[in-house]
């Protein structure tokens, strides 16, 4: 009854509580690094302010209609969105009838707080975290903390923890000593290992197969064909016989669009004597890091699964891949301009570069755009670089490649499918 006689003012109320809350998230909690994704939201909120205000001027019986669809359309996104969880956690129960324990439902923050009881844990960090303390901090890290247990994800039922080396990569920290590495591994979250431990990593399994010294600058967080270009010429070491170049057909392209608008990065490519001397600033990245680590970006943007409901996270997802679904970004020209560099500086150091194409989870459950593929493809035959398409050589091949997958899932690949990547990249690679 109250609600229908102050209808109005309850729909002012909200919605000004709504655009303050954006205004909140967009400028203080992301500092106006977020910009345009709150940008809809934005046009959201004064459509509802609007709207308040148009209800102050209809009679009561309209606005009384008006109620009970608002309440019809609230409550049917909320069901919704409580079968979308059901859904969720048939995963959970999987696991526990295959695997025999409970699913790990705890987020980042809460098993971080809980590990950093007894002992001394961090988290990966990296990506749009250091682009926006780009200009205050005058460096760009591209990698972790050294010398951490660092918790990584969890997709597959448990949380993968690793030992950070010296550079806050994922490597045993020996593996830098060694005066002979038959390979150098630089890709984005794939390389770094989400969400499994070592040895199962594509890294691990490499040496493991070759019984050879592995590097891995692998890091995950929005990195692309940029960033990795310039952990390459920060950390390439001598004796490197073979670079492995890692792909990732699901967002690269787009990262290197964001990459693109980076001061720093830009220098790897105009400038080819400019570095950052980040081997020797080891100490200033780990405290970086921390910095973020304790700060609210990290912390307050894990949310548990309850709150996640109220805000309708997972309609929000699905809406958008309906009303915006995913389309394959434009291929700059700076991507040929990159990988010729790289190709460049691995025949500079005498080492052979390839060049590995890995599959999305999309192409096997959509119609799948496909002409990125040959572009991709042909700018890399064109600059003389050995081609391996891993789509073709091991996911075709699978009766099932989702089972590659977590529980045949959207997310990175599962041990299985990381060990069959690894084999064939030993296989085509090891003469």
């Amino acid at each position: 009854m109250f609600l229908k006689k102050n209808f109005p003012q309850f729909c002012l109320i909200f919605s000004i509580l709504l655009l303050v809350y954006i205004i909140y998230r967009s400028e203080i909690f992301w500092e106006g690094t977020r910009s345009n994704y709150y940008s809809s939201y934005y046009f959201l909120s004064s459509v509802f302010i609007i709207f308040s205000i148009i209800t102050f001027f209809l009679n009561e019986k309209l606005n009384k209609y008006l109620l009970i669809i608002i309440f019809s359309i609230t409550l049917s996104f909320y069901s919704f969105e409580a079968y979308l969880n059901y859904q969720f956690f048939k995963k959970y129960r999987i696991y526990k009838s295959e695997i025999g324990i409970n699913y790990d439902v705890r987020s980042k923050l809460e098993i971080y707080n809980d590990l950093n009881k007894t002992n001394n844990y961090v988290v990966d960090i990296g990506g749009k975290y250091y682009f926006s303390m780009e200009k205050k901090e005058n460096l760009l890290p591209l990698s972790g903390i050294s010398n951490s247990k660092t918790i990584h994800c969890n997709e597959n039922g448990y949380y993968s923890i690793y030992d950070s080396d010296r550079y806050g990569f994922n490597n045993p920290n020996e593996s830098w000593d060694e005066d002979n590495i038959e390979y150098l591994i630089v890709g984005d979250s794939f390389v770094h290992g989400n969400c499994v431990n070592r040895p199962n990593d594509i890294s691990s399994v490499l040496r493991n197969l070759s019984n050879k010294t592995v590097l891995n600058l692998g890091y995950e967080h929005h990195r692309g064909p940029l960033l990795e270009y310039a952990s390459l010429r920060e950390y390439l070491t001598p004796s490197i016989k073979k670079i492995i170049w890692v792909y990732f057909e699901g967002n690269d392209l787009i990262d290197l669009k964001n990459e693109l608008n980076s001061k720093i990065l830009r220098n790897y490519m105009d400038d080819l004597e400019f570095s950052q001397n980040l081997k020797s600033k080891q100490n200033k990245i780990n405290k970086i890091a921390r910095k973020i680590i304790e700060s609210k970006k990290i912390h307050k943007k894990e949310h548990n699964r309850f709150l996640k409901s109220i805000k309708l996270y997972n309609t929000r997802t699905l809406l958008k891949q309906i009303t915006s679904p995913k389309s394959q970004p434009l291929l700059q020209p700076e991507f040929k301009e990159i990988l010729k560099l790289t190709n460049e500086l691995a025949l500079k150091n005498n080492a052979k570069l390839f060049f590995i194409y890995l599959p999305e989870y999309e192409r096997f459950k959509t119609n799948y755009d496909n002409k990125n593929y040959i572009s991709v493809k042909k700018i890399i035959n064109e600059l003389n670089i050995t081609f391996i398409d891993i789509n073709y050589e091991v996911f075709e091949k699978e009766l099932d490649p989702l089972k590659l997958f977590p529980f045949s899932m959207p997310g990175h690949y599962n041990v299985e499918g990381y060990k069959k990547v690894a084999e064939k990249i030993y296989e085509l690679t090891k003469n």
